[in-house]
C-alpha cells in the first residue's frame, strides 16, 4: 500500500464514509490486538481469547490436522519444483509459497517426516518423546496454529485501515530518538506484550515487506520489541515456583528489556544494517508532520487517507487468509523441523553445558548461587524459550531461579519460534546475526536482572 498522495484535496478524502472506514475497523483491531482483557485467570488480548477458545475445542485433533498440512506442504513444494503447474506458477502468492530453495525444501521434508514419526511414535524414541518432537507437535504447534490463524486473519484491521499510521505519527517523537525506529513500531511491541512475541514478529515482517520499515528498523524491532507476552510470563514464573513475585518479576523484565532495546540498535550487527527499504516496494512511510499542522491532526488525516485506499472487504479477507496459509504451509513445517532438532540437542547432548562453561565464573562473580546449574539454563533459551524454566525449576536458590526466568524472557531470540520466523522472513537477519544478538542481550540484561534480584531478595 502506498503513502497517500498529498496532492489530493484532503477535503475529498476526509468525508464521513472514509472516517468511519478508519474508526470502526481500527477500533476492532485495537480491541483484538492491543487492549488487555482478563480471561481464565490471566490477562491476554482478544485474539488470544479466540485462539485459546478454539485450542480448547480442537486441541486433540490439531496435531493430526497439522501433520496433514505439513505433508501437503511438502507435496505442493515438490510439485512446484518438479512439475511447475500453471495454477501455482501463475499466482505470485502460491509461487512464492511453494517454489522455494533446496534448503527450505529439505526443512519442509524434515518437518513432515518428524510430524509423522511423532504422531505414530515411529523410529528412535529421542525423536518423538515428550521432551523433543512430542513437545513441538503436541504443545507448541497447536498454540501457534490457533494464534496465527486468528492473528493472520485479523491483522489487516491493524495494518490497512490507518491505525498504524495514526499511532505511529503520534508517538514518533518518543520512538525515533530513544529506540531509533518509527512510531508505528510501538504497536508491534504492545501486540507482543499483551498477546504473543511471534505475533509481534509477524506484524514487523508484514510492515517491512510493505515498505514501512527499513532493513535496519525491521531487524531492530523484530529482535528487541517482540517480547514475551504477559500471559507467557505468568506461565514461566508459576512453573519456576515464584508466582507470588510476579509483579516484581515483570518489572525486572520490562526494565532490563527496555535498556537492551536502547543499547542493541546502536551496536553491531544491528547498527550495520542498511537504512534502505525493501526493494520491491520502496519507502511507503512518512510520520513527520508538515509545518503548520498539529501532529494529532496530521495523524488523523494520514489514518483516514490510508483507510480510503481500502476498496473492498473481499480483498481484505483474501489478504488475511493468505497470511494464515503462508504461516501454516511455510512456517509450521520449519517449527516442526528446527524445533525438534533444537530440543534433541538440548535434551540428549551436553552441547549447552559445554558452551555455557565460560558463563560460570561470571555468575560466581555476580554472587549467583548454584552457578554450575544456572549457566546451561541461561543459554538453552536459544533453542526454546520455555527450556530455561524447565531446567531452572530444579535449582534450589529462589534468587537464581528468579534470574534464570527473567533472563529467558529478555533474550528474545529462540529458534523454535521467533528465530525460525525471522530466518524465513525477508528481514536481513541470518543465523550468525541471531546468535550474536542473543549473546548481546544476555550480557546486557543479565547484570541488570541480577542487581534487581539481589535487591529484591536482600
Amino acid at each position: 500500500m502506498r503513502e497517500p498522495d498529498n496532492s489530493k484535496d484532503i477535503s475529498q478524502i476526509m468525508n464521513r464514509s472514509n472516517k468511519m472506514k478508519f474508526i470502526i475497523p481500527s477500533l476492532f483491531g485495537l480491541l483484538l490486538f492491543l487492549v488487555p482483557v482478563p480471561y481464565a485467570g490471566q490477562w491476554t488480548i482478544g485474539v488470544g481469547i479466540l485462539a485459546e477458545f478454539f485450542l480448547g475445542l480442537f486441541a486433540g485433533v490439531i496435531p493430526l490436522f497439522m501433520t496433514g498440512v505439513l505433508l501437503l506442504s511438502i507435496i505442493l513444494t515438490v510439485a512446484a519444483r518438479v512439475a511447475s503447474p500453471d495454477w501455482i506458477m501463475k499466482s505470485p502468492f502460491l509461487a512464492g509459497l511453494f517454489h522455494v530453495s533446496n534448503f527450505w525444501l529439505i526443512m519442509r521434508l524434515l518437518g513432515a517426516v518428524f510430524a509423522v514419526m511423532v504422531l505414530f511414535e515411529l523410529g528412535p524414541g529421542w525423536i518423538w518423546d515428550e521432551f523433543t518432537g512430542g513437545t513441538v507437535l503436541y504443545e507448541l504447534i497447536p498454540v501457534l496454529t490457533t494464534w496465527f490463524f486468528f492473528a493472520g486473519l485479523m491483522m489487516p484491521l491493524l495494518l490497512e485501515f490507518g491505525l498504524m499510521d495514526y499511532i505511529g505519527t503520534v508517538v514518533r517523537k518518543i520512538m525515533r530518538p530513544v529506540f531509533k525506529v518509527p512510531g508505528r513500531s510501538s504497536i508491534d511491541a504492545v501486540a507482543s506484550w499483551m498477546g504473543s512475541g511471534t505475533v509481534g514478529v509477524l506484524i514487523t515482517t508484514k510492515q517491512y515487506e510493505s515498505g514501512f520499515y527499513t532493513k535496519r528498523e525491521a531487524a531492530v524491532i523484530a529482535t528487541n520489541f517482540s517480547v514475551a507476552s504477559i500471559a507467557f510470563s505468568l506461565v514461566v514464573i508459576s512453573f519456576i515456583g515464584l508466582d507470588h513475585m510476579f509483579v516484581q518479576f515483570y518489572i525486572t523484565v520490562v526494565v532490563s528489556g527496555l535498556i537492551a532495546a536502547v543499547i542493541c540498535p546502536r551496536i553491531p550487527p544491528l547498527s550495520w544494517k542498511k537504512d534502505t527499504y525493501y526493494e520491491k516496494v520502496g519507502q511507503q512511510i512518512s510520520e513527520e508532520a508538515p509545518s503548520g499542522i498539529s501532529r494529532g491532526r496530521w495523524a488523523y488525516e494520514k489514518a483516514v487517507s490510508r483507510a480510503s485506499e481500502v476498496k473492498s472487504a473481499a480483498g481484505v479477507a483474501k489478504r488475511g487468509f493468505q497470511n494464515v496459509l503462508d504461516i501454516w504451509f511455510g512456517l509450521i513445517p520449519l517449527v516442526m523441523a528446527l524445533g525438534t532438532l533444537a530440543l534433541i540437542t538440548a535434551e540428549y547432548t551436553n552441547f549447552f553445558v559445554i558452551i555455557s562453561a565460560p558463563l560460570v565464573p561470571l555468575l560466581e562473580l555476580m554472587r549467583i548461587p548454584e552457578a554450575d546449574a544456572a549457566a546451561p539454563a541461561m543459554v538453552v533459551g536459544f533453542a526454546d524459550m520455555f527450556l530455561p524454566a524447565v531446567i531452572g525449576s530444579g535449582i534450589e536458590s529462589e534468587l537464581t531461579r528468579f534470574i534464570v526466568a527473567a533472563l529467558s524472557l529478555t533474550q528474545l531470540i529462540y529458534m523454535s519460534e521467533v528465530g525460525i520466523l525471522l530466518l524465513r522472513s525477508k528481514i536481513p537477519l541470518n543465523l550468525l546475526d541471531l546468535v550474536v544478538i542473543f549473546i548481546q542481550r544476555t550480557l546486557i540484561t543479565l547484570p541488570i536482572i541480577t542487581l534487581m534480584a539481589h535487591f529484591l531478595f536482600f
